[in-house]
Parts: structure tokens; sequence; C-alpha cells
């Protein structure tokens, strides 16, 4: 039996981490994106 930690578990964790953070920014981006688009169209048509 061994007594130190198995350190691939935060390893897997921290990608998880990483990739959850990354793909949130990802979908952040896209709706303010769409958003700031519809507010430059909303301006042209005025």
């Amino acid at each position: 039996m061994r007594e130190a930690m198995d350190p691939w578990t935060f390893v897997a964790a921290s990608y998880v981490v990483g990739l959850g953070a990354t793909l949130g920014l990802v979908a952040w981006s896209l709706l303010s994106m769409r958003r700031a688009e519809k507010r430059r169209d909303a301006a042209r048509k005025r």
C-alpha cells in the first residue's frame, strides 16, 4: 500500500476545469458578439 497521493486525479481535474472554463468563455463571447451585431443592425436601420 502506498502513502503517496496519486497526481493523475488532480491532472484530470485541472483539464476538466480548464476545458469547462474555455467552453464557457467561448459561449460568452458568442452571445456577446450576437448582441453587438443586433445593436449594429438596429443602429443602421434608424
